[in-house]
């Protein structure tokens, strides 16, 4: 196994950090849902869904090519941030630079997960439909897809609170941080939903 991505993680290095963790974890809420539909198709059971499992199981790896794609994009989005916060400001036309770039590079790193969170809520979508119409022996497996999912989102919304909380654009900040919100509070309740429903099938 390449641990490569957890060792890093791990490490003190600045990047990667919980943004593109959350990009990582959604990636492997898509990949267990993923697993789902392709322990459904070609079942004689599961034949009236199985052209619909197709299409959902191409959506998946498509998002889940995207998040793995955020991972390194959060990571690049952080280094001008960071770059900004090492600038000197020992002297009133250095500190109005690092603000100006600080301020710059805050948009950016809330940009990013807020598509992780956008992208995770459409692996929640997919998996609803395979939780109910997918091959029940791997039910348990889409109760963990939703469980990861609901954490990423969770996860990528704290970078979004973070960086807005450091913005003079307090118009700009409101916006990252309601749709932040409206995206994490409907994930919550679809994933919980669903979470209750597996586990109530399973047990």
């Amino acid at each position: 196994m390449d641990t490569t991505f957890i060792e890093e993680l791990a490490s003190s290095a600045p990047t990667p950090g919980g943004g593109g963790a959350s990009a990582y974890v959604g990636a492997l809420s898509s990949a267990l849902a993923s697993m789902v539909g392709n322990l459904t198709v070609g079942k004689k059971t599961y034949a009236d869904v199985e052209a619909d499992v197709y299409v959902t199981l191409e959506k998946l790896a498509a998002v889940r090519e995207r998040l793995l794609e955020l991972v390194d994009e959060d990571a690049r989005a952080f280094e001008p941030l960071a770059a900004a916060y090492r600038m000197p400001k020992a002297t009133p036309e250095e500190q109005a630079a690092k603000h100006d770039a600080l301020q710059v590079a805050l948009i950016a790193a809330c940009d990013v997960p807020l598509e992780i969170m956008q992208r995770v809520a459409e692996v929640v979508e997919l998996t609803d439909f395979l939780a109910y119409n997918g091959s029940k022996m791997a039910l348990s497996d889409a109760g963990v897809a939703v469980a990861f999912a609901r954490a990423a989102v969770d996860g990528a919304s704290l970078n979004i609170f973070i960086n807005a909380a450091s913005m003079d654009d307090r118009d700009r900040a409101a916006r990252y941080c309601d749709q932040a919100n409206a995206v994490a509070n409907a994930v919550r309740a679809q994933c919980d939903g669903l979470f209750a429903h597996v586990k109530q099938a399973v047990s």
